[in-house]
């Protein structure tokens, strides 16, 4: 791992030969922290998670182990896997799926484990077509080698594992949305409170869900301690994460790097990262955490990889997409491209979602090909108001789930970043970019 001494948790056996095979990940200690964490109790389990202060990788940063702690007591529980991964330009979990699928597996059995979990579900983007292929061919080799199934090493504890295949919507990231879809519903997101998952989840039953990076951690954790994790990074933001950056960089790739210890700056600069804005040219604006994320500019390159640190300046990890625009993007385009996406992916059940989406779009559209008037920059501020009122960040609730009240982001941080550009395509009548 560059930069610092930590070392590469999740992506350590990626690269080598057939690495997603059973052969290769035994040869490299595979299945022994599940071996090891069988002979412990569930909830020494969970205590050595709790210690690590691992923060769930898939977008939202809950503490994994506070989110297993939650579990009603009522059985039978459940574990859901949410390998999705629909955001754009986020894509460390379809490496994982493609790469290391035997990780994935083995931090799912432990998990199971320590829940109580009666069955496991790896719910996976269904567009993954070689990472489905690999990921079910290495679930049919832990049955065969005895850490699925019944009497799993001989232990007593028994588990079955599904594998099941999204149908490409984006809204079946979000946890509620990919319940009912696993349930063979459609993909529509359920109020919360009163039920989270962790009460009422899978079939009304209580449910873990976490991300497939999240995972991948537990092996790792589990042979190793909570508190050694717990000793890479600084505070909330423990251990090592994957970075999907891209964009105009000159190597676009995944890094998993130690949080809090590595700027934007090295992630986007360093050699050994993203080696620097191609051609040359000015870092203009980033997103640091998926596109729904606000955006930052050049003066917040220096802000470390921190959860709290990125929160505190009003925006967010999220799934550890790091998106680079350089000086000649149009950002009134980057901007009504992502809102173009939002609004297609809308399920469609809360009106601020459904209608706001579209009508940001078409207003955005206007601007960006030269059909725009300056009310209209009110006009935006207006609709996005009504959708997330206040415009601060996180945004306020007006939807059941978030994907609404996050359309906004990255128009307000175009406007304010960026107006002037605004009112040139409006004065030109056209994009002076293109």
């Amino acid at each position: 791992m560059p930069l610092t001494d930590a070392p590469a948790i999740v992506t350590a056996r990626l690269g080598g030969p057939e690495s997603w095979s059973l052969p290769a990940y035994l040869a490299r200690g595979g299945y022994q922290g599940l071996r090891k964490a069988l002979t412990m109790k569930p909830e020494d389990i969970t205590a050595e998670v709790l210690a690590s202060s691992l923060l769930g990788r898939g977008g939202a940063g809950f503490e994994a182990g506070k989110k297993w702690s939650m579990l009603a007591k009522a059985r039978p529980a459940y574990l859901v896997v949410n390998g999705d991964e629909s955001e754009p330009c986020t894509f460390k979990d379809h490496m994982l799926i493609e790469g290391d699928p035997h990780q994935i597996i083995e931090g799912t059995l432990i998990c199971a484990y320590a829940i109580g979990a009666a069955q496991a579900f790896i719910f996976v983007r269904g567009e993954f077509a070689l990472g489905i292929e690999r990921l079910t061919a290495a679930v049919d080799e832990a049955y065969r080698h005895g850490a699925i199934g019944n009497d799993i090493f001989g232990s007593g504890f028994s588990l079955d594992l599904v594998v099941h295949p999204g149908a490409g919507a984006y809204i079946c990231g979000e946890e509620t949305a990919l319940l009912e879809s696993l349930e063979g519903k459609r993909g529509y997101p359920r109020e919360k409170p009163p039920w989270f998952p962790a009460v009422k989840g899978l079939y009304a039953q209580p449910t873990i869900v976490n991300n497939v990076e999240t995972m991948s951690n537990l092996p790792w954790i589990v042979l190793n301690g909570g508190a050694e994790f717990a000793a890479l990074g600084v505070g909330r933001s423990a251990g090592t994460r994957i970075f999907s950056l891209s964009g105009h960089v000159n190597r676009p790739a995944n890094y998993e790097v130690e949080m809090s210890k590595v700027t934007f700056r090295d992630l986007i600069y360093d050699p050994a990262l993203g080696g620097g804005v191609r051609n040359g040219a000015q870092l203009k604006a980033f997103v640091p955490g998926g596109v729904s994320a606000p955006w930052f500019g050049p003066d917040q390159l220096d802000m470390p990889l921190d959860q709290d640190a990125v929160g505190k300046a009003g925006s967010m990890l999220g799934s550890g997409s790091v998106v680079v625009m350089d000086e000649t993007t149009c950002m009134v385009r980057a901007a009504w491209r992502i809102t173009r996406f939002f609004h297609r992916e809308s399920c469609g059940q809360c009106t601020p979602c459904r209608e706001g989406g579209g009508w940001l779009d078409k207003v955005m559209r206007r601007i960006e090909t030269g059909a725009g008037r300056e009310s209209d920059l009110e006009l935006l501020i207006d609709v996005c108001d009504n959708i997330a009122p206040g415009l601060r960040w996180p945004p306020a609730k007006t939807t059941i789930c978030v994907l609404g009240p996050s359309i906004p982001s990255s128009i307000t941080s175009a406007l304010n970043m960026f107006r002037d550009e605004f009112l040139l395509h409006i004065k030109e009548g056209g994009c002076p970019f293109a």
